[in-house]
């Protein structure tokens, strides 16, 4: 996946990391959160960032790093779900307009599993049922408030290591082998 990473470049992309102001010294926390949004959820990312960072989380902002209406939703999508396949501890959260184009994206990266967090409800379930490492908000939906209950919600919601569950994940991660093998 590295590789694929290096050949999809986009020139208008950066990568923007920020350390809360009391780690930025150590550089250390125990969880790394990947950010991208297209024009749609750009500014639904803005106030999670700083949100995040409040709650001591370092974050690492893939773009867009300015609103442009003329962006694409899957560059910044698949950056960032490409991040989070390659680094299993850390976690995405995509924002654009409905949530779908990101989600949709995110997922046909291998190892990703996104969910789109559309109620408190559906974000403590798609972590605790479906081990979810990337949540899709819809910029144009959700109130700044209720992005921030979820987002808490999700991150502080553990994976439920019951058998079933752990079943389930092992069959997504066969069905992705299948695909790629037969590719």
């Amino acid at each position: 996946m590295i590789v694929i990473f290096s050949l999809c470049s986009y020139t208008h992309l950066t990568k923007q990391i920020i350390y809360p102001p009391e780690k930025q010294a150590t550089k250390l926390s125990s969880m790394t959160i990947y950010l991208g949004a297209d024009h749609g959820g750009w500014n639904l990312k803005e106030a999670v960032k700083k949100f995040l960072l409040e709650q001591g989380h370092v974050v690492q902002d893939l773009g867009n790093d300015h609103l442009d209406p003329d962006d694409d939703y899957p560059d910044f999508s698949f950056t960032v779900a490409t991040q989070v396949a390659v680094d299993p501890e850390s976690y995405g959260i995509l924002f654009c307009g409905n949530a779908q184009g990101v989600c949709i994206t995110a997922n046909k990266v291998r190892g990703i599993r996104a969910g789109i967090g559309y109620s408190l409800y559906a974000a403590q379930t798609m972590r605790k049922d479906d081990d979810t490492n990337i949540l899709c908000l819809a910029g144009r939906v959700l109130s700044e408030p209720e992005a921030r209950e979820i987002v808490k919600t999700w991150l502080e919601t553990p994976f439920d290591r019951r058998e079933r569950y752990m079943r389930r994940l092992k069959k997504l991660q066969q069905l992705e082998e299948h695909i790629l093998k037969n590719a």
